[in-house]
């Protein structure tokens, strides 16, 4: 189904609750900006309708040294830049062999 890598889930937290639409848009635009990344085949948001201020990464890279590329990436640098979100905590992961 899945096939091996390193994968990030990742929990972001809203800073500013009067910025939710923004933070929709802007996470909906780093979503699609990321696919283009060479080693990036998963990438995509989550937003928490029970906790409108939270949301959740998933992401797919082939390696460590992508995933690091992600962050020196202008589109990653310009949401960053815009101060919407802060990461609350995020697990890095592989899948399990199959058998």
């Amino acid at each position: 189904m899945f096939k091996s890598g390193y994968y990030i889930t990742a929990e972001l937290r809203l800073k500013h609750p009067g910025q939710l639409e923004q933070a929709k848009a802007a996470l909906a635009q780093l979503c699609q900006q990321s696919l283009t990344e060479p080693g990036c085949s998963l990438f995509t948001a989550h937003h928490d309708a029970s906790q409108p201020n939270r949301f959740v990464l998933w992401e797919r890279f082939d390696d460590e040294a992508a995933f690091k590329a992600h962050f020196a990436a202008p589109h990653t640098q310009h949401y960053i830049a815009q101060d919407l979100t802060e990461v609350v905590q995020y697990f890095q992961t592989d899948t399990l062999p199959s058998h």
